[in-house]
């Protein structure tokens, strides 16, 4: 008869399994201690680098112990998928400012949607194979979870500079996602022995953000990031980070792009995150121009949905604002005005003026132009 230990080890692997053929490309087990993750987070939350994400300072407790959020938890299955898909090449995408840049994990169908269904399908199945025993919850990017220090405790890798995790053959171009769980499941060996922080001396994601966000070593101020102030915050843009924004329209993967880590970053298995409708290259004029039903439309079931119709106009007008001059933006500019909110209307004033003194005003080249120029 199998001792209870063999019988747990045996799942363990099972579970490997199936979450592989589920399109998962890698899977540990972690318990729930984030103890030493405590300070980290209070810490910043204290200098207020969460921006208008009000949402982290709730249920802090439930954040730093997945036993309160869901009682009886006594590990956590961490699992990762890679999205980096063949599309446009996203330097060539930067480097032409009649272009928008929209990150790469936004591209193609809404990994939530994609990465839940597939948690939920695995817990499903592990419940089988554990014939009936045990109770299962899935997250991805949901509720008060720490994805990341979960999956470096589970030897996923390990939290970059960039404050994103990072591993050693994958790089950080991927999602991830959570089962919790009441079985007594094995670990996996923690960062330092599994995984381990590779960053060493490098600099190159602090140095190439366009912005400063990256205030030290693993310290990122919200309210200086571009992938926040282009999605998570609702308001205007700072008057004096908008040059700084270029043409980025949602999110911004320059931290990514340098990081020596992801030059052999793995493409994705995931056909739901190949690009749709053009947009990894899409001309800014065109996507200005878009009526709020071809947004609402040509977004369906995408994670570009995180932001509203008045947010796009609003990072679409700053985008054009940096632009070089052409009469063909200050028109479409100006035929947006009359109907834009207030608060578009504002960023395409800024825009108009910016094209107005486009040709005086010395080239603005972005950083990561720079870095990789060198």
């Amino acid at each position: 008869m199998k001792s209870d230990f063999t019988a747990l080890a045996e799942l363990t692997d099972r579970i490997r399994t199936l979450g592989e053929a589920l399109g998962f490309d890698d899977i540990a087990i972690t318990d729930t201690d984030l103890s030493r993750y405590r300070a980290h987070l209070l810490t910043w939350l204290k200098r207020g680098r969460e921006g208008e994400m009000g949402y982290m300072r709730r249920n802090i407790n439930k954040r730093l112990d997945p036993s309160a959020l869901e009682p009886g938890t006594a590990r956590v299955i961490t699992t990762r998928m890679n999205y980096l898909s063949d599309g446009a090449e996203p330097i060539t995408v930067l480097s032409d400012a009649t272009k928008a840049y929209i990150a790469r994990y936004a591209l193609g169908r809404d990994y939530h949607k994609v990465m839940r269904k597939r948690l939920a399908k695995l817990a499903r199945l592990i419940r089988i194979e554990a014939r009936g025993f045990g109770s299962y919850r899935a997250f991805t990017d949901s509720a008060p979870v720490l994805e990341k220090p979960l999956a470096e405790k589970s030897g996923l890798g390990w939290i970059g500079k960039n404050t994103l995790l990072l591993h050693e053959k994958a790089g950080s171009w991927f999602f991830l996602g959570e089962i919790f769980t009441d079985l007594p499941l094995p670990i996996d060996s923690e960062i330092g022995t599994r995984s381990r922080d590779l960053c060493g001396k490098c600099k190159a994601c602090m140095t190439v953000c366009p912005t400063g966000a990256i205030t030290a070593a693993r310290q990122l101020d919200a309210n200086r990031c571009i992938a926040y102030l282009t999605i998570e915050h609702k308001t205007a843009i700072p008057v004096e980070l908008r040059r700084a924004v270029g043409n980025r329209v949602f999110g911004c993967d320059d931290c990514q792009l340098v990081c020596p880590w992801n030059r052999d970053a793995p493409r994705t298995r995931e056909t739901d995150f190949l690009p749709k409708h053009g947009l990894d290259a899409a001309d800014l004029v065109t996507l200005f121009e878009w009526s709020e039903a071809t947004f609402l439309e040509k977004t369906r079931g995408m994670a570009l949905r995180r932001i509203s119709f008045e947010q796009w106009q609003r990072n679409l007008a700053v985008a054009l604002g940096n632009a070089p001059a052409h009469p063909h933006i200050v028109r479409a500019l100006k035929q947006r005005r009359p109907t834009a909110s207030p608060l578009v209307r504002e960023h395409i004033d800024w825009a108009l003026s910016e094209q107005s003194s486009a040709n005086a005003r010395p080239a603005n080249q972005s950083p990561i132009m720079k870095n990789l120029s060198r």
